[in-house]
């Protein structure tokens, strides 16, 4: 593991103390936990970096990247998830995650504009409705940071994209027009980079239809704006219950005490919380990587639910393990440590097949006598076929 980022799951108290601010250490604490200072203070660009008097010493390689992709796909970095990555190391796990790499100006042959072919289900503008009882409502192209592995980069952080108030409604009157949805996934972007009386407006509209039975929000604020949760807003969510919060912590390097503070008001907050984590190479692709981070996640009452396999988004190859890797993750983890600290590892068919589950393979032999099985200790069982 990257020597920045210790065993988490041997630290021995998640919630006390602060990540040092690094540059940023002369900021308020009121301008430091205020959410719109973060966003409007976000590292956009390598003078950003320059500006922070050498704190951070960027590559030729990521110099060249932000400036070569500032048209396709910009970047931008919350002061605090700066605060995270190593100041100088490129190869640092939450580095990678959010500063551009040259490798995104290759793409792969396999690349897709579109991997979950979201469009080819979009019914109406902003929803997407590939399964038979749920949809995915996109709501804004904002993000607090735009990740480098965006499965969304041809519409995240793209201002044409934006999803303008006549398209809300449509998507709204969609969702009321048919009542065999019950599941409403909110998403982006980020759906937490509108404000309290926005998204408390577009809950309350989504909570009045009858037929919908839960609403999930899908955000990644926890991992890179935990600021963002406030008491008030914790109050906002709830009264929209019951909403389901999904987030998206990668690596150890992620679960900080302000996080872990942010998990725990959600779940204090009577809000269910759930991880989804993605496969990245030589950022988690590491049993005891993913093992330390979900050991975390479940002190603060987050449940890990998905390890995704990375789609194929384009300028991300470099990003994508191998499927055997994912396994191999699964099967270090099964039997290893309890069941909710192993979470279900899917890949999203591409072209908008919907996820997949995939297991390790632990049937040997079966006929119509006998099923014969190895468990998690490589030890032979044989069970009843009938």
């Amino acid at each position: 593991m990257h020597e920045l980022f210790p065993e988490v799951s041997k630290v021995t108290s998640d919630v006390t103390g602060a990540t040092p601010r690094g540059p940023w250490s002369d900021v308020s604490d009121d301008k430091w936990n205020d959410w719109r200072w973060q966003q409007q203070n976000r590292l956009r660009s390598a003078q950003d970096f320059d500006a922070l008097g050498g704190h951070f010493e960027l590559s030729d390689g990521e110099r060249h990247a932000i400036s070569a992709t500032a048209d396709a796909f910009r970047m931008g970095i919350t002061p605090y998830y700066a605060t995270l990555m190593d100041r100088s190391d490129p190869q640092c796990p939450v580095r990678q995650q959010a500063i551009p790499h040259p490798d995104e100006l290759n793409p792969s042959p396999v690349d897709l504009r579109d991997p979950l072919g979201e469009e080819r289900h979009m019914t109406v503008p902003g929803i997407t409705h590939r399964y038979p009882d749920r949809v995915l409502f996109y709501v804004t192209h904002h993000c607090p940071v735009y990740c480098r592995h965006c499965t969304r980069k041809r519409k995240v952080s793209d201002p044409t994209s934006a999803a303008a108030k006549a398209q809300i409604a449509t998507g709204l009157d969609y969702i009321r027009s048919h009542p065999e949805v019950r599941d409403v996934l909110v998403s982006g972007g980020d759906p937490m980079t509108l404000s309290d009386a926005r998204l408390d407006t577009l809950l309350g509209a989504i909570r009045a239809i009858p037929h919908v039975e839960i609403i999930r929000l899908c955000t990644r604020n926890p991992v890179t704006l935990p600021q963002r949760f406030s008491d008030a807003t914790i109050a906002m969510l709830k009264r929209h219950q019951p909403v389901l919060v999904h987030t998206h912590f990668n690596h150890p390097g992620e679960c900080t005490p302000e996080a872990a503070r942010c998990l725990r008001r959600l779940a204090d907050g009577g809000l269910s919380v759930a991880n989804q984590m993605v496969l990245l190479k030589g950022v988690n692709d590491d049993a005891d990587v993913v093992r330390a981070t979900n050991h975390w996640l479940l002190r603060q009452r987050c449940r890990p639910y998905y390890l995704f396999q990375a789609d194929l988004a384009e300028g991300i190859s470099h990003f994508r393990t191998t499927v055997a890797a994912g396994l191999d993750i699964i099967r270090a983890l099964r039997g290893h440590t309890s069941g909710m600290a192993v979470p279900h590892y899917v890949i999203d068919g591409p072209g908008g097949g919907g996820k997949i589950p995939l297991v390790p393979e632990y049937i040997i032999e079966q006929d119509d006598e006998r099923i014969v099985f190895r468990n998690w200790a490589g030890e032979i069982y044989e069970y009843p076929a009938r």
